[in-house]
C-alpha cells in the first residue's frame, strides 16, 4: 500500500470564466498529488520520495511523470484539475 502524508485541502482547480459544464478535466488521485508535493513542492531526492510512500523509485518515477503530463495537459488546453480520493493509498499524519 502506497503511503501519503498529506491529503489536498482543496479538490478541483479551473480556469476562470470556464463554465464547468463546458470543461475537460484531468484527473489526478492523491497518491499523484503526494509525488508532486515530495518531488516538487519539497524538493526531495527522487529515492527519499519513494522511501517516503513505501513504493520503488520507478514506481514514484511513473506516478511523477504521469501526474506532471496531467498538470501540463490542464495548463496548456485550459482544462479543469479533478483531485479524487482514489483511497488506494494509506495516510500517515
Amino acid at each position: 500500500m502506497r503511503n501519503i502524508s498529506h491529503k489536498p485541502s482543496s479538490k478541483y482547480f479551473k480556469p476562470a470564466g470556464i463554465p464547468l459544464r463546458e470543461i475537460e478535466e484531468e484527473v489526478l488521485s492523491f497518491v499523484e498529488i503526494e509525488a508532486i508535493r515530495l518531488k516538487d513542492f519539497l524538493g526531495l531526492e527522487q529515492k527519499e520520495c519513494a522511501e517516503r510512500m513505501n513504493i520503488s523509485q520507478p514506481t514514484f518515477h511513473r506516478l511523477l511523470v504521469d501526474a506532471r503530463k496531467k498538470i501540463s495537459s490542464a495548463l496548456v488546453n485550459g482544462k479543469a484539475i479533478k483531485l479524487e480520493d482514489d483511497n488506494n493509498y494509506y495516510f500517515e499524519e
